[in-house]
């Protein structure tokens, strides 16, 4: 790998990284349980569009074991693997379907990452039961996957401006 992208991915990682830090000290006023603000998505959107889809899985599966190693547990890092590569899988065909602004990307990456992670509990605890409590996160990751959306294509948007090939 070049050094720049060396860089680069790790600077991303370390924004992912924070950003998640960020969000599990940030109370969500809303009463269902496991709703997060998915503040770590705006670096995977950003990526996708800016990096490429590879790029962004790798940037998404690292932070996710950096963040389960540091914060949580193999529990946690099970759950958000299969929300993560749920999430991760319907954003980069959304994005190479060409039909779906950056917002509605995101909104794709927030309602899978939540699906995702009901799939992977529904497994775990080998009951289909939780299915029901799917609509409130895919709310969740309507509401959350717009908000991330709209800031990912402001920041997307500026750093298109940008020339770098200036010293």
């Amino acid at each position: 790998m070049k050094t720049r992208n060396v860089a680069t991915y790790g600077m991303l990682i370390a924004l992912a990284f924070i950003l998640s830090y960020i969000e599990s000290i940030i109370p969500v006023p809303v009463p269902v349980p496991g709703i997060k603000l998915g503040l770590a998505n705006l670096v995977v959107v950003t990526a996708l569009f800016l990096m490429g889809p590879k790029q962004a899985f790798v940037l998404s599966m690292v932070r996710i074991v950096l963040v389960g190693l540091t914060f949580g547990n193999f529990s946690t890092m099970l759950f958000s693997f299969g929300g993560g590569l749920l999430s991760w899988l319907l954003m980069a065909a959304a994005k190479k379907w060409k039909k779906f602004s950056i917002t509605g990307v995101s909104i794709l990456g927030g309602i899978g990452h939540n699906t995702g992670q009901i799939l992977v509990a529904m497994w775990v605890v080998n009951n289909s039961v939780i299915v029901y409590y799917l609509p409130f996160l895919i709310i969740s990751g309507l509401v959350t996957g717009a908000a991330i959306g709209i800031v990912g294509a402001l920041i997307i948007n500026n750093i298109k401006k940008i020339d770098f090939t200036k010293n």
